[in-house]
């Protein structure tokens, strides 16, 4: 088979699934650990364009931890970790916001734009997307300004994907507990989002293959997990670390409707494209 051939085949292979998937929201969280290298990094804003224009609706949430840690040490802040998230003080805040709604934010809009996609930036604060109150898990510890999500207003969402537009998202909230932005996990925000969307998928881009029954063995990858076992895996220690907030955001979207969440690998290019579009599938499914 030539390669006009092959790629007239990998076409036909995805018309059903541009046919099942045409006109449904997808909500893609793209984390900071994921951007790695510019190859990467434009393969996924290519793969976000192409299904938009074969007429998916595609919603973008970002984070950009390694964004902020740099700007901090610039900054000559240091970046404290508490329970594996971070404290943010008033100082982190500001740098937070910065960097998330501007830098991030509007290289993430500037790029999609400049490869023909359609993109706007959009914040947790622009009408009051998320709304937060200050984290509090009587464990007694101070998380400082990290926000818990207790509500999302998509409005501002929907008006842009109903004109066609990829909103890119920065996960920074609206205070209702205080006047002040809220620092909040990005795949929670993507979760919630896609649950007050009525998403058909949410996809969390990373940096790992998925889900693995062994620890850095690639080779062990669980496929398919239903939202029941999670607990089992739990137990036996293979859903462990920072892998257990990945999938629980994941059953949290199922059991808020949302017909199908994957964790995929952001290191494998065109990874997004490979799950929507072709029979392999790739990463963990979690339904």
């Amino acid at each position: 088979m030539n390669n006009n051939q092959q790629r007239a085949k990998t076409l036909v292979e995805a018309l059903p699934y541009i046919q099942k998937f045409a006109g449904k929201v997808i909500v893609i969280k793209y984390g900071g650990n994921a951007m790695i290298g510019p190859d990467l990094f434009d393969a996924v804003i290519e793969d976000i364009i192409l299904l938009q224009l074969v007429g998916i609706r595609v919603v973008l949430v970002h984070g950009g931890g390694p964004e902020i840690t740099d700007m901090l040490d610039k900054l000559g802040i240091e970046s404290r970790f508490v329970n594996g998230l971070r404290y943010t003080d008033q100082e982190t805040m500001d740098v937070v916001q910065s960097v998330l709604c501007g830098k991030v934010n509007k290289d993430l809009v500037a790029t999609i734009v400049r490869k023909g996609g359609d993109a706007i930036g959009v914040c947790g604060l622009d009408g009051k997307l998320f709304e937060a109150r200050r984290m509090d898990k009587g464990d007694g510890l101070d998380y400082g300004y990290v926000g818990d999500i207790t509500r999302v207003n998509p409005h501002v969402i929907k008006q842009a994907i109903d004109h066609g537009s990829i909103p890119v998202v920065a996960t920074v909230a609206y205070g209702v507990d205080d006047d002040t932005p809220y620092n909040v996990n990005a795949d929670t925000a993507a979760a919630k989002l896609a649950i007050s969307l009525g998403a058909e998928k949410l996809i969390l881009l990373t940096n790992t293959r998925g889900v693995l029954r062994v620890a850095d063995d690639e080779s062990t990858l669980i496929p398919r997990i239903k939202v029941l076992e999670i607990d089992g895996l739990k137990s036996l220690n293979i859903v462990a670390g920072g892998m257990i907030p990945k999938v629980e955001c994941c059953a949290d979207a199922i059991k808020g409707g949302v017909g199908r969440t994957h964790i995929l690998d952001g290191r494998i290019p065109h990874s997004i494209l490979i799950e929507m579009l072709t029979d392999e599938g790739a990463g963990t499914m979690i339904y």
